[in-house]
């Protein structure tokens, strides 16, 4: 027996367990690194959804929005319910009230249908031109201000600056209209 080919290849084979020790550690890293990856994301789901005109990128998780979506869901509900004739008020209450939190669904029909009486009565129209759109995150709102002009049989009878603060909720993958109300206007 040759001792010293033996003790080499003793030697070579410690050498080659610890390279494969090594490499087996750093893969069950990695596993457990890929594991904690996809438990924090588990929570952190982000769902692509499409408001109804779409200009920006934007995202949403499980009960929030982007302040670009909430700019977005926020200039349109304001279209609906402040840009309105006799003619479009009607329609614009049906999509309005496609877009409202079921608690608040009874209020706001009736809200809208007597605004819709009142400006079918004067034949009256309104206008609004936002000017500004500040959106909150963590509140899940936005306030817009701009101004608001009203037409009564087409003669211009207000034009005024106003700020609207419009409260978003968000269950069941889609935007909720919470609150839609006037605050005082005030710029930045």
């Amino acid at each position: 027996m040759d001792f010293e080919r033996l003790n080499g290849d003793i030697k070579e084979m410690r050498r080659r367990n610890r390279g494969l020790g090594l490499a087996v550690g750093v893969l069950a890293a990695g596993q457990i690194l890929a594991l904690v990856v996809i438990l924090n994301l588990l929570g952190t789901v982000r769902t692509v959804v499409v408001p109804p005109a779409l200009n920006q990128t934007f995202w949403v998780t499980r009960d929030q929005a982007s302040h670009e979506y909430l700019e977005q869901m926020g200039s349109f509900i304001a279209w609906l319910i402040l840009d309105v004739t006799p003619a479009s008020i009607d329609w614009k209450k049906g999509v309005l009230l496609g877009y409202v939190e079921p608690e608040q669904y009874g209020p706001l029909k009736t809200r809208q249908e007597v605004e819709a009486e009142r400006l079918k009565r004067i034949n009256a129209a309104t206008v609004f031109a936002p000017q500004q759109l500040v959106p909150s995150e963590a509140a899940q709102s936005v306030v817009i201000r701009g101004r608001l002009r009203t037409l009564v049989n087409g003669f211009e009878t207000a034009n005024e600056l106003k700020a609207y603060l419009i409260e978003f909720s968000y269950a069941g993958a889609r935007m909720h209209l919470k609150a839609f109300k006037e605050v005082p206007y005030a710029s930045k």
